[in-house]
């Protein structure tokens, strides 16, 4: 009898000691799930200070075209999307073709543009995330409306000052809880770089990059912006003296060129090496030369002076990457 009670005793004390072990086990698993899976609201550091983001969020509204790139890049769902790039000639609601099919993918609406952002389109979108700020006239004005578009929904800013879009990517990533995703691209971007550099072989003396406007006023890239500092980082020498001969002309905040009197262009574009781009409006490479102003640079007079296309402004990720390929090609 007392054996037969002692092992009923002991089987139901092993059971429990088991249930207790597969509890702990499944607890466990439990709280490891649950620490990889997305969970309530994230703080993240923005220049109007902290903001309380979603962590998993799922209708953004960007108010960049050079931003939106990268919400497509790491698989981010767009609600909405400012079409405009800078230069980029396009019909109203139509995507840069970088990202369209993209945004075709997901569905994304334009928005609408205009002297003022739509806020009344952007809450109809019912967004649980804003992302603004960055480089540009579109910049400026969500840097305007923050106080309206932080009413509508978390918005966060990309820091004008942030210009290269490595940085850009990675604050993006961070909004939307990806910071995973950069490093592979970030590693993509360099092992392409170093086979262009590899191949390209720049011209001699140094270089000043110019954009050609519809107002036919002389504007140039400072050395430090991204395009600039692509060029440099695969053998061009740029002009460190550019704002210096152009009087140290004020800009604004979000810009990243110069603008100077016409009667300045000799003076400020010295350099043996030009690169200009031709925005919406403005006059092509072929119209230049035609220019007495222009067709007397040193670089138009040495037939040095190379055209790239709008989109290669302000690089993204994937611009960023076509804009190698023709690189390579032209100065192979």
């Amino acid at each position: 009898m007392f054996t037969t009670r002692s092992s009923g005793r002991l089987r139901a004390t092993l059971a429990l000691l088991v249930l207790a072990l597969i509890a702990a086990l499944t607890g466990c698993g439990s709280s490891s799930d649950d620490a990889a899976a997305p969970t309530g609201p994230r703080e993240v550091q923005t220049p109007k200070g902290t903001v309380s983001v979603p962590a998993d969020p799922q209708r953004i509204v960007v108010l960049n075209g050079t931003l939106a790139g990268y919400l497509y890049d790491l698989d981010v769902p767009v609600v909405a999307a400012d079409p405009r790039l800078l230069g980029v000639a396009s019909k109203p609601g139509e995507f840069p073709t970088g990202w369209a099919a993209d945004a075709a993918k997901q569905g994304t609406k334009a928005l609408p543009t205009g002297e003022n952002i739509n806020l009344e389109f952007i809450a109809a979108q019912r967004p649980d995330l804003i992302i603004g700020g960055g480089q540009g006239y579109p910049a400026q004005q969500s840097v305007n409306a923050y106080d309206q578009l932080s009413a509508i929904a978390p918005t966060v800013l990309v820091p004008t000052e942030t210009t290269y879009w490595q940085d850009q990517l990675r604050v993006i990533a961070d909004v939307v809880g990806k910071p995973s995703e950069v490093d592979q691209l970030i590693t993509n971007y360099k092992d392409k770089l170093a086979k262009a550099k590899s191949t390209i072989k720049a011209p001699a003396g140094n270089t000043v990059i110019m954009q050609s406007l519809k107002s036919q006023k002389p504007t140039a890239f400072v050395p430090t912006a991204a395009l600039p500092t692509l060029l440099s980082e695969v053998g061009f020498t740029l002009d460190q003296q550019l704002e210096a001969k152009a009087g140290n002309p004020a800009r604004e905040g979000s810009a990243d060129f110069i603008s100077f009197s016409p009667e300045l262009l000799n003076t400020v574009v010295d350099a043996p090496v030009l690169f200009m781009i031709p925005l919406n409006g403005g006059r092509s490479l072929d119209e230049l030369r035609a220019d007495p102003m222009y067709a007397s640079l040193p670089s138009f007079k040495a037939n040095t002076v190379f055209e790239l296309p709008a989109t290669s402004s302000r690089p993204d990720y994937r611009t960023v990457m076509t804009t190698l390929d023709l690189l390579v090609e032209r100065f192979k």
